[in-house]
């Protein structure tokens, strides 16, 4: 078998295997062994393919892979605060409209809004955080709409 088909499956064995597997090592090999198959087609020594590779392996793990991988695992930001309310579900305690009610939310009890103006809340209904206005919540839920 030619060297440069040995590289070629190497590096198609290679890339399946980051597919299967996506650690960004798996991957990084696959573009050394590329290195080895185009020194192969150039027709170098097999020494120097092994070289060629081994050089290639070494960039790309020590100063591509990191690279790439900061920007894969960047963090979404962290909600604080009252932005962490938004989306919690809440218990209706006192009637809930459109100009004011009163919600069980996290154990507290919160003023609260209907968002959507024409729903009317009973208690015992759970809503679901939508705003928070200051210190009042701004829920939605199943309730009944005015003219009903």
């Amino acid at each position: 078998m030619q060297a440069w088909v040995a590289w070629l499956i190497a590096a198609g064995i290679l890339g399946i295997l980051e597919a299967v597997a996506p650690v960004l090592v798996f991957g990084m090999l696959a573009i050394a062994a590329l290195a080895g198959l185009v020194l192969a087609l150039l027709g170098s020594p097999f020494g120097w393919q092994l070289l060629g590779f081994a050089i290639a392996a070494i960039a790309t793990l020590g100063f591509v892979r990191p690279v790439v991988r900061r920007y894969t695992q960047q963090r979404l930001p962290q909600r604080t605060g009252l932005s962490k309310l938004v989306g919690e579900d809440a218990l209706v305690v006192e009637r809930v409209d459109a100009h004011s009610g009163r919600v069980k939310l996290r154990g507290e009890i919160w003023s609260a809004r209907a968002y959507d103006p024409t729903l009317v809340l009973e208690p015992g209904c759970t809503v679901q955080v939508i705003e928070i206005d200051g210190a009042t919540a701004l829920v939605y839920g199943m309730g009944t709409e005015i003219g009903q």
